[in-house]
């Protein structure tokens, strides 16, 4: 697990604390996002764990990481939603006529993408490709994903292939990617190309972006909001029982010294 002077040690991984003007921009960089959903999954999967736990940059893109920090660690941190990366990123390759490359979605929802972008930011150079819609990549596929990518060699790569196969795809080929920053933002395609309307600026301000998302989407949202909301808040209060009985066993045994030294 990496740790840094703009991270800290929530419920197991290293949480980004800092500004996005500090991201390490000009180095490969692997910058992925943990929210409720995503670590409840990380859980039961060893393999995407792993891939959070090895991120460069791990990004609190959810309310309940946010309460969790707060909770458990006693440290006020802000959300930072894979769209506000992306919306920096361009701003930052808008001034250098930077280039970046969208993996993931359908042709329809880049498409899309590439005449916004054309509108939004005209000076960024853009690259997109529609990787096969399957559960798992053949050696085939990934190397052609890594052909077009390299070919057109982004300063940032947008990886929007669903959680948790983006996080473990970028994490498995990131040393074979050339690109500086990799960054699985999922959901983000779809808000940027319009498929989907992301909640407006004050649903987001007051932490309820999720809320609006599972009215329009009952039945795609239910079980990511309501069911793992409940077992993130299980594993919330587990992390916290196991810091208080940690902090009265260490208190307990500071008093234990006093007295045998005491009585000595």
């Amino acid at each position: 697990m990496k740790q840094s002077n703009t991270s800290i040690e929530c419920m197991g991984y290293p949480i980004f604390t800092g500004s996005l003007n500090t991201l390490p921009f000009h180095q490969k960089t692997l910058v992925n996002t943990i929210n409720q959903y995503s670590y409840c999954i990380a859980e039961g999967d060893a393999e995407f764990k792993n891939s959070l736990l090895k991120s460069d940059v791990l990004l609190p893109d959810g309310i309940g990481i946010v309460a969790a920090s707060r909770f458990i660690k006693g440290k006020k941190i802000f959300k930072i939603a894979g769209a506000d990366l992306h919306q920096h990123l361009l701003k930052k390759l808008a001034i250098s006529g930077g280039r970046c490359f969208y993996l993931g979605s359908s042709e329809e929802t880049l498409s899309k993408i590439k005449k916004r972008l054309a509108v939004d930011f005209p000076s960024v150079q853009v690259g997109t490709y529609s990787p096969p819609f399957k559960a798992n990549f053949s050696e085939e596929d990934s190397e052609d994903m890594i052909f077009r990518v390299n070919v057109f060699k982004p300063d940032v790569l947008f990886i929007g292939m669903t959680a948790p196969k983006q996080e473990k795809w970028a994490f498995e080929h990131k040393e074979n990617l050339d690109a500086k920053m990799i960054c699985s933002i999922g959901a983000v395609f779809d808000f940027y190309s319009g498929r989907i309307k992301r909640p407006g600026k004050l649903w987001i301000k007051f932490g309820l972006e999720w809320l609006v998302r599972l009215v329009k989407e009952p039945k795609r949202m239910w079980k990511r909001y309501i069911y793992y909301g409940a077992v993130f808040g299980f594993y919330l209060f587990e992390h916290k029982f196991k810091q208080l009985t940690y902090k009265f066993k260490k208190s307990h045994m500071q008093h234990e010294d006093i007295r045998t030294f005491q009585n000595n």
